[in-house]
């Protein structure tokens, strides 16, 4: 075995170019293989991100135009949804909706403590509201139902709103009392600072909030968690139903799909999904036809390299080499250069993911508004890599046999002639 290992390794110093551009075909197709999917990785990632804000399962209801003149009635009245409608949702599908919550909202108010202050949006919540937008509590408690049921003055703000307020330690505002306008709400907890969504919002309960403002039964919006529907189809025909019966109440046209819109999580994430499964599919494409371009340069090499040693090999079988003993030099050539080129592939794909995940791989925008992930974790499992290094070991090797049996076949007095 060491005489062959020094013959393949002589072969290769006399033919530094052949060797350098088949060993280049086979890092370059694993490491575009493996940088790729990174990339891919990476923006999939950040979507998957985003669409974690929420439940899946969800659905959120809000009140629009109608586009439609009915019942005598003109086209372009404002729909604002109210406790008929939030009855209507929690008793007119059992066999689907798990639990209703109803949001509203005042904005342009100030939250003061001291001279401090800030500008927030009051957003009278449920105490699902927690569960369903996934918020998540650093310190404190959520709005509980004690809150809702007494109509409390409790208030949940952020930590980077709890800090425009309080110097030092943001915690020590617990129990304290803020002026919410000209009113004192108690602050019963703090949560984490979302920056994906329009964070200007403080937590107040929903029924304190109707009560201050003199809102009477309004509800800005509706968000109800739901089971049993697993198809778009399932959702078209249930949403197409809730629409008309939301719509009857409010003397609106059946079909008008202007009077209330409604926005499915769960549709939405499954739309995601079939983009990314696309983009997935097709970086998998590219990476093996990449990789395919390195299998067709490995056998030209090995096509040329018979070529070139046919004298050679000629020579040898007139003094006594078999052919096995050909074939396998050969192979264990093919096969030496396609593991020590497809490791350094791999290793610099492997380097170049993880400066893309140290560079760029929490990357957000900023619209001014919010902040959404953009490229997340632009990294690929160990066991792809390695996956990847194996096919173009083994393809390697299959790419040498032809040639190889070629070689060994030759008949001595044809090979001497050449």
């Amino acid at each position: 075995m060491y005489d062959i290992l020094e013959e393949i390794w002589s072969t290769a110093r006399r033919n530094k170019l052949r060797t350098a551009l088949t060993g280049f075909a086979v890092a370059w197709g694993i490491f575009m293989l493996i940088f790729l999917l990174g990339c891919g990785n990476g923006l999939i990632n950040a979507q998957m991100k985003n669409m974690d804000d929420y439940l899946d399962n969800t659905m959120m209801v809000g009140g629009g135009r109608t586009s439609k003149a009915y019942n005598g009635l003109a086209e372009g009245r404002r729909i604002r949804l109210n406790d008929k409608d939030i009855h209507t949702t929690s008793t007119e599908y059992p066999n689907h909706i798990d639990g209703v919550v109803a949001e509203i909202e005042q904005s342009g108010v100030n939250v003061s403590l001291g001279s401090n202050y800030f500008s927030a949006s009051l957003n009278g919540v449920y105490p699902s509201e927690e569960k369903i937008s996934k918020i998540i509590m650093l310190a404190g408690r959520f709005i509980n139902q004690t809150d809702l049921d007494m109509r409390r003055k409790s208030i949940v703000i952020d930590d980077s709103q709890a800090k425009e307020l309080i110097q030092g330690n943001y915690e020590q505002l617990l129990g304290q009392y803020v002026k919410v306008g000209e009113l004192a709400f108690r602050v019963v907890g703090i949560t984490k600072s979302d920056k994906s969504q329009f964070s200007s919002d403080v937590y107040v309960p929903f029924t304190t909030l109707r009560t201050m403002y003199n809102l009477g039964d309004r509800a800005d919006n509706i968000v109800f968690t739901f089971h049993g529907l697993e198809t778009e189809t399932e959702n078209e025909e249930f949403e197409k139903d809730y629409r008309t019966k939301v719509n009857n109440n409010h003397d609106a046209a059946p079909d008008d799909e202007s009077a209330i819109w409604i926005w499915n999580r769960f549709t939405q994430n499954m739309q995601m999904n079939k983009g990314i499964s696309v983009i997935h599919t097709a970086l998998w494409i590219i990476g093996i036809f990449t990789l395919l371009s390195g299998i067709v340069g490995v056998s030209n090499i090995m096509l040329i390299t018979v070529k070139e040693r046919t004298r050679e090999f000629g020579i040898r079988k007139a003094i006594g080499a078999t052919p096995m003993s050909i074939l396998r030099l050969i192979i264990i050539e093919s096969v030496l250069i396609t593991t020590f080129f497809g490791y350094i592939g791999m290793v610099l794909g492997i380097g170049a993911n993880l400066y893309m995940d140290a560079t760029i791989g929490h990357m957000k925008v900023n619209s001014g508004l919010f902040e959404a992930a953009m490229f997340s974790d632009p990294t690929v499992g160990l066991d792809v890599c390695v996956e990847a290094t194996l096919v173009m070991i083994i393809a390697g090797t299959i790419a040498g046999l032809v040639p190889a049996r070629k070689a060994a076949n030759i008949r001595p007095i044809e090979a001497l002639r050449a």
